[in-house]
This record gives structure tokens, C-alpha cells and sequence, in this order.
């Protein structure tokens, strides 16, 4: 497939400042513009500190806020077009979430199976129960889980790495062609950092999912992106292939963001979190 799977042109989000009367106003996302490649699957970090806009974008690409000016188009249609129960549905089974906290993902008083059921049956166009069982219990295999594990259990009842995995793999239920991560790792523990973002690494590799890998933890965008934009302030400052963005920098911001990061010493052994990375995915 060529063209592109993803498009956004000159976004820009505009909020007001100081409440009802307030009379200012603050670019929460500033003329920001790149695109995704429909024929490559990818994952593209945007990295930036709290406050960056970075959600602000991720909520645009997933069609839950509306842009002040500029234009997001997935697979050539402009989201403003995407109306209506069918549209709707049919940009949510290619495009899917996964939140920062699994915890908010899911109510604590409905257990966990019943979010990926109802992905089946929207999403997945599974009706029968057995068509539901197998949806599901496919999605969970993909990351590391079964069906046996999550049903009938409530999320507290689940680790958080565990509960991140169930997101994700709600997100795979409807074979999406592009994942928007907003913070994915940020909540679990830093030993199973590592291992969600290999799962991303792999989601692309085998199922060719794209990524939208939306973070502030610059070692493990070094580790599995295959690109990189970094924002500050609503604007994009720098990007281009991760290992050049990430070990030459050229945006005193990405200079900033780095040196806080590693010592030099550690770009030039690759050692980021104690991982050596691998080389970004090549595959067309």
C-alpha cells in the first residue's frame, strides 16, 4: 500500500486562558505537521516534557477534540468527515488507544472481560460467544496473556503489567492499522517498561501496526522508535531517525532533554536502562 496511512497538517490547537473572562490565549499545539508512511509500519515517538502538548495531539489524531486550524487526515479522509455511528466506528476498529494509567482504563467495578468482549462484538463483528472467546483469547496471546487469566477477574485483581498488557490487547481486538500510546509505560514498574515497548516493537515487526509512541522517557523512545518528534511547547523542535536525533541532537531543547537524561558516556555504549538497543525495524 503507498500514500499515507496518517497526515497532519499544520494542527494547532488554541486554548483559553483565565477561565470564562479570561482574555488570553495559549497554543496547546502549535503548527505541527508529519506524516506516516501507509506502506511502512512504524513507530513514531513524540517526546516532550509535561505540558508539551503532547496529549493535546493525541487527542486530535483520535478524533476526541477538535482542532482550532489545520487538518488530520487518516487514509486521505479528514477527521472532520469522520461523523456518524458507521464512520465512527469503522476509524475506530484502524485507530485505537492505549492510555497512560490501565487503572483509568478500566472501571474498577466491572471486571476486565467484559471491555474485551465488547470490543469483540463492536469492533470485531464477532456474534457468537465462541467467535467472542476466540477474538479475545487472541488478542491476549499476542501479548503474552490469555483468556483463562483475565476472565472474570476485576482489575485489581490483575499487576499493572498485567492490566497494560489487557489494554493492549484490547486495542488489537479490531486488527487496528495504527495505535496512539499516550504515555504507555509511565505507570508501570521500570522492570516491565522494557518488555511493553518490545511488545510495541514486535506489534509492528508481526502484525504491522504503526505507533504512535507519545512520551517524555527519551531511553526508551532511543530503544524502539524508528523516528522521533520532539515538542516544547506545543511546537515541534526537531525530528528525523531516532539515533540521530537522540545522540546528536541539534535543538538546544533536544540537547536539554538528552543531557538530563545520559551522560555521554552512555550514548557512546548505547546503554540506555541497561538495554542495548536494536537497530530501528527496516522492514517495508
Amino acid at each position: 500500500m503507498s500514500g499515507n496511512l496518517l497526515e497532519v497538517e499544520r494542527l494547532t490547537k488554541r486554548f483559553a486562558i483565565g477561565g470564562l473572562f479570561g482574555r488570553g490565549r495559549f497554543n496547546a499545539v502549535d503548527d505541527v505537521s508529519f506524516k506516516v508512511d501507509a506502506g511502512q509500519p512504524q513507530i513514531l515517538a513524540i517526546i516532550g516534557e509535561s505540558g508539551s502538548g503532547k496529549t493535546t495531539l493525541a487527542r486530535m489524531i483520535l478524533n476526541t477534540l477538535a482542532p482550532t486550524s489545520g487538518a488530520i487526515r487518516f487514509r486521505g479522509q479528514d477527521l472532520l468527515g469522520v461523523r456518524g455511528r458507521k464512520r465512527r466506528l469503522d476509524f475506530m476498529r484502524e485507530v485505537q488507544p492505549i492510555l497512560q494509567n490501565p487503572y483509568e482504563a478500566f472501571n474498577p467495578l466491572k471486571r476486565v472481560d467484559r471491555y474485551l468482549y465488547a470490543s469483540a462484538t463492536r469492533l470485531a463483528g464477532a456474534k457468537s460467544q465462541k467467535a467472542r472467546d476466540e477474538a479475545v483469547n487472541d488478542a491476549l496471546q499476542k501479548v503474552g496473556l490469555s483468556l483463562t487469566e483475565v476472565k472474570g477477574r476485576f482489575p485489581h485483581e490483575l499487576s499493572g503489567g498485567q492490566l497494560q498488557r489487557t489494554a493492549i490487547a484490547r486495542a488489537l481486538i479490531s486488527s487496528p492499522a495504527l495505535i496512539v500510546a499516550d504515555e504507555p509505560v509511565s505507570m508501570v514498574d521500570a522492570s516491565l517498561r522494557m518488555s511493553i515497548v518490545n511488545l510495541f516493537g514486535r506489534l509492528r515487526d508481526e502484525l504491522r501496526v504503526s505507533i504512535l509512541y507519545i512520551t517524555h522517557d527519551l531511553a526508551t523512545a532511543y530503544y524502539v522508535s524508528d523516528r522521533v518528534i520532539i515538542i516544547q511547547k506545543g511546537k515541534v523542535v526537531e525530528t528525523g531517525p531516532a539515533r540521530e536525533v537522540l545522540i546528536h541532537p541539534q535543538h538546544p531543547y533536544s540537547v536539554l532533554l538528552k543531557e538530563s537524561v545520559l551522560s555521554p558516556d552512555d550514548v557512546g555504549q548505547g546503554a540506555w536502562e541497561g538495554e542495548r538497543p536494536r537497530p530501528p525495524s527496516q522492514t517495508a
